[in-house]
């Protein structure tokens, strides 16, 4: 039994760097869209970038950094997709604050850029995730 109570412990350990990453590009992600910079990139599409990187970061607790890329592209993409429906900008005209709140997590408007973002955004969180798993001769997990 103390086995399964070490393992269980060196499990949540190597996950524990995951849930500090994740606190900090939330963190971040609020901050770039309280400070402006007056540049698009900076102001929109940074704070997109950090949105997709949580998304890993969480799947990441989880699974493998390769289904973890790829999974958090579609949830995104999903959401991003959703946005088509109309039905995330009518939840932003509800009384409930709730709803709004949701409606803003979401988004309202669908573009490919925010879709690039995205992409950009998993793609160096897997890019940095990998290296440092290469550089530290770790499993993939």
């Amino acid at each position: 039994m103390d086995s399964y109570y070490e393992g269980m412990a060196v499990r949540w350990r190597s996950r524990l760097p995951w849930v500090f990453s994740i606190v900090g590009i939330i963190a971040t992600g609020i901050l770039s869209r309280v400070v402006h910079t007056g540049l698009a990139v900076f102001d929109k599409y940074l704070g997109d970038a950090l949105y997709a990187t949580m998304v890993y970061g969480i799947l990441r607790l989880l699974s493998r950094a390769a289904a973890s890329a790829v999974c958090a592209m579609a949830v995104m993409t999903a959401i991003e997709l959703f946005q088509l429906t109309m039905i995330p900008a009518h939840m932003l005209r509800s009384e409930h604050l709730a709803t709004r709140i949701c409606a803003r997590l979401m988004g309202v408007e669908f573009s490919f850029l925010d879709l690039l973002a995205y992409g950009v955004g998993i793609g160096c969180i897997y890019l940095v995730d990998s290296s440092q798993r290469k550089g530290e001769g770790e499993s993939a997990v």
